[in-house]
């Protein structure tokens, strides 16, 4: 049976470092990394997933590059292409023009879009039906609520939601949020996670063992 078929009921089976793909997905010039798993109906395009990252049904991705250990969430889509509507009409007859049959493509719409990356950091979980519009950046440990579309960029470890998605709350204080970003575990090899599994179930044990005392917290604040 496909993997995508026994996902929920079945929890022994594993990914693997090449990454695992659940058919049918579309993806267009894009790079997976490690651990990756991208579910079905999911499309990516021109988009960059880090090490241990999942994309789950549906989602879609546009000219976005997402850090390690991130989670995202069905039917969310980053980075939607946009239309240029101070032209007379916003239809992409004016740009795809070779479509219909009326001439040549315009190749700078292309261009335009792929200038406004969305840029998300590492251990980012982007919930259910969530949008993230063109050239916002999403810094480490930051959520976003389902059903949020976020038009501005996102503070690290910090929890948005709504639309327009704002601040609701941080997800740690500042000094907690300093001290598990200066460990940089999202960089440790596979075997040390897995050596250090039990920490990352208490947060108290990880930041006794691994977390330096002092941080500077600037720019958390």
């Amino acid at each position: 049976m496909p993997y995508y078929e026994s996902y929920g009921p079945d929890r022994s089976r594993t990914l693997s470092p090449e990454p695992t793909l659940h058919d049918p997905v579309s993806i267009n010039e894009s790079e997976l990394g490690r651990w990756t798993e991208v579910r079905r109906g999911a499309r990516l395009n021109e988009s960059t997933l880090g090490e241990y990252t999942y994309v789950m049904e549906r989602a879609q991705l546009d000219f976005t590059t997402i850090g390690t250990f991130g989670s995202i969430a069905s039917d969310a889509r980053l980075g939607p292409t946009n239309h240029p509507i101070d032209r007379p009409t916003a239809h992409h007859f004016t740009y795809r023009a070779a479509m219909y049959d009326l001439g040549e493509d315009d190749a700078s719409i292309f261009d335009w879009r792929a200038d406004q990356p969305v840029e998300v950091g590492h251990d980012v979980w982007i919930g259910h039906g969530a949008i993230v519009l063109p050239g916002v950046t999403i810094g480490n440990g930051a959520v976003v609520g389902a059903g949020a579309v976020v038009t501005a960029d996102v503070d690290p470890y910090t929890i948005v939601a709504g639309v327009p998605a704002e601040p609701i709350r941080r997800r740690f204080d500042p000094e907690t949020a300093a001290r598990i970003e200066a460990t940089e575990w999202w960089d440790w090899d596979h075997e040390t996670l897995s050596e250090r599994l039990a920490a990352f179930r208490d947060k108290a044990v990880f930041l006794d063992r691994y977390a330096p005392e002092q941080v500077d917290t600037t720019a958390l604040d």
